[in-house]
């Protein structure tokens, strides 16, 4: 068995799980400006006060994986990308203090409720900047970063952080047409409406610059055999877009949540087809960045107890807490 392979398999999982997990709550968070204040921000939050904390698990997860599978790698993508990551973290701890302080602390909800937005915002755009960077490659001399602090942003990486936004906000606006009732749901159907045509762009604008950054990518989708993939993978984010484009306009609740999660899943394994099997694409690939064997081994079967009960917990989570949320606050089942 090649651990390797395996270790990226997971990783790839892992970051999968987060995007699920924690895009939509994000998502959320940035939409967050456009609701009235009073019950309606309250339903908002409502809706993921009770799984928000433990989505962001697959974040810590995926970075511990990384810097124990594949150390160099992680050794030249920190410190080309410390100012987006840190962003990213700093959004992410903004964002929790205000989600909770904003029960505790009602005399100062108006700005705890602005650090929730500018929490999202930064964390997402901090994300998609992130992704995109790390696309467009990154300056390696020997075995370590090689380029200047500022290489990371680009008009590509910037492309890359604003479709993340979009997407995200697309996220929850669908999450909250599955879990809240009254006007709040039919406000999110409205934002729904509009962002799904703006991911569909965003995507495509990404899509058409992304194989011109490495020669690589070019080969993939444009050369056989990556050829028989680049027909038909259009098609099928067109027709998932068209299903939930479907289910929104026919007023169901949880069908267009799960449609747009299936056009992030093509969306990741477009980006699979593109990097595989490098970990920095176009410079380092999974065997020459990864661990000793044993101690791929040794982490394996730690993940083979610890991710099934992560996901165990959190599946029990969501059923729990598997209804709507009413204008009391309360899920109804």
């Amino acid at each position: 068995m090649d651990l390797t392979i395996v270790w990226a398999l997971l990783l790839a999982f892992i970051v999968a799980m987060y995007v699920v997990m924690d895009g939509f709550d994000l998502g959320i968070g940035m939409l967050f400006p456009r609701f009235p204040v009073g019950k309606q921000r309250d339903m908002a939050m409502n809706s993921v006060a009770p799984v928000w904390d433990g989505n962001e698990t697959w974040l810590i997860l995926g970075g511990n994986g990384l810097i124990a599978a594949f150390p160099i790698a992680y050794a030249i993508i920190l410190p080309a990308l410390y100012a987006p990551l840190i962003a990213m973290l700093l959004g992410l701890i903004f964002r929790g203090v205000a989600f909770e302080f904003r029960w505790r602390d009602p005399g100062h909800r108006r700005w705890w409720d602005a650090g929730f937005f500018l929490g999202s915002l930064v964390a997402t755009l901090a994300q998609g900047i992130t992704l995109g960077a790390l696309l467009q490659g990154i300056t390696i001399e020997g075995r370590a970063y090689g380029g200047g602090w500022w290489d990371w942003l680009t008009p590509f990486s910037l492309l890359v952080g604003a479709s993340l936004v979009v997407g995200y906000s697309l996220l929850g606006a669908c999450w909250l047409v599955w879990k809240t009732e009254g006007p709040l749901h039919d406000q999110a159907r409205r934002y729904a409406k509009l962002l799904l045509p703006a991911l569909l762009v965003a995507f495509g604008a990404v899509s058409l610059a992304t194989p011109f950054l490495e020669n690589k990518y070019y080969e993939r989708w444009f050369d056989t055999p990556g050829l028989f993939v680049t027909v038909p993978m259009p098609l099928l984010v067109l027709a998932t877009a068209w299903a939930a484009w479907r289910s929104i306009a026919k007023g169901q609740d949880h069908a267009p949540f799960l449609w747009v999660l299936g056009l992030f899943g093509l969306t990741l394994i477009g980006l699979g087809i593109s990097i595989w099997p490098d970990v920095i694409p176009g410079r380092i690939s999974i065997w020459d960045a990864a661990s000793p064997y044993d101690s791929q081994l040794f982490m394996l079967v730690g993940s083979a107890v610890l991710i099934p009960l992560i996901l165990v917990y959190t599946a029990w989570s969501y059923y729990v807490f598997r209804g709507k949320v009413g204008e009391d606050g309360y899920h109804e089942h």
